[in-house]
């Protein structure tokens, strides 16, 4: 869907009706892929999601991964405070890594991409509420009123 008097912007949104437009802001966009944007940087996070893991464990965990892009992404993702490192021996020094409260939250992008992927390579990936069998949908939640927000109920309000 194209967004009218901004062409570069276009969105496909899953949790609304076809006829509603959505919008993605390009900046907060750009500034979160620079943080998490690459493969190997989202195949970690996601093996993180599961629960604290050594390097070790990753390294198996992320199959095809080198050993320096392991190492260099880990440390930027200890930068940008979305996974601290715990040593568990001092002698030699050997470390687990484990989402942040931050880190975790990507957990919602990376399940709505991973299902995004899968139905454009043919592939139930859907999830269904077991009371019920309804599929569930992925929308906007207020914590404060306790409610999924509705298209048109949001304000970009200017934060300091």
């Amino acid at each position: 869907m194209t967004v009218p008097n901004r062409p570069e912007m276009t969105t496909w949104c899953q949790h609304f009706d076809d006829d509603v437009m959505a919008t993605i802001d390009p900046a907060p966009l750009d500034r979160g892929l620079a943080r998490v944007g690459d493969r190997w940087t989202l195949l970690i996070v996601g093996a993180l999601l599961e629960d604290a893991k050594r390097y070790s464990d990753l390294a198996r965990t992320v199959i095809g991964i080198a050993p320096n892009i392991l190492a260099a992404r880990l440390r930027k993702l200890q930068r940008e405070g979305l996974v601290v490192a715990r040593p568990y021996s001092e002698r030699p020094r050997r470390l687990t890594y484990e989402l942040t409260s931050d880190g975790r939250e990507l957990a919602g992008a990376l399940a709505l991409l991973a299902a995004w992927a899968a139905r454009l390579e043919g592939q139930d990936a859907t999830d269904y509420h077991r009371a019920c069998g309804t599929t569930l949908q992925s929308r906007p939640w207020c914590p404060t009123c306790e409610r999924c927000v509705e298209p048109g109920e949001t304000d970009d309000l200017d934060r300091l």
